[in-house]
């Protein structure tokens, strides 16, 4: 495993046990592995490190996402299969969910640039609009529909923690109703 990604490791794993205020960046290179110099090699502070991780792990989870999308699907069934795999991803990938909830409840998320923060949601804006357009979801700003459906699968997801593995499946399906039901354009 390369160094930086070894430190993105190790980072995220410690970032979610003790919090950004928590782990010093000379537990982050120990943990990994690496000197001090090397850490800051890749990483100049600990904030920068903090927000490359938020951004590698949203690219990958939106890469996942992207691969989901087949422009013949109607807008129901391809908002049910991005939904889906998000909260598949988040079961499966239980740190990196959590770290993207840290991030976004914490005054990290502000020191993220606008365009990377637009280039994370471009794919996401773009299937607002399309569905919009398509007259299957409300009209109503984009980025309080993308606000909406992302706060609602993240409460989906931590409800889905706390119940038993034998009724997961169904409430997430409950979970896609609702939230479908709460932006679509009623006809």
């Amino acid at each position: 495993m390369d160094k930086e990604k070894k430190i993105l490791d190790t980072a995220l794993k410690l970032f979610v046990e003790f919090g950004f205020h928590g782990t010093p960046t000379s537990r982050i290179a120990k943990d990994a592995g690496v000197a001090n110099g090397t850490l800051f090699h890749y990483f100049a502070t600990k904030e920068t490190l903090i927000k490359e991780l938020y951004v590698t792990i949203k690219n990958e989870l939106n890469q996942i996402l992207a691969s989901q999308t087949n422009p013949t699907d109607s807008i129901k069934v391809a908002f049910r299969k991005l939904y889906f795999t998000t909260i598949n991803w988040a079961l499966v990938n239980q740190d990196k969910f959590y770290y993207i909830q840290q991030v976004h409840f914490s005054p990290h998320l502000a020191q993220i640039p606008a365009e990377v923060l637009h280039e994370q949601s471009k794919m996401h804006i773009a299937f607002i609009e399309k569905a919009k357009a398509s007259g299957n979801i409300k009209i109503m700003h984009n980025d309080l529909l993308y606000t909406l459906v992302n706060s609602q699968i993240m409460g989906i997801y931590q409800y889905v923690l706390t119940q038993p593995t034998s009724q997961q499946q169904e409430i997430i399906e409950q979970g896609f109703e609702m939230i479908w039901d709460l932006i679509k354009q009623k006809k």
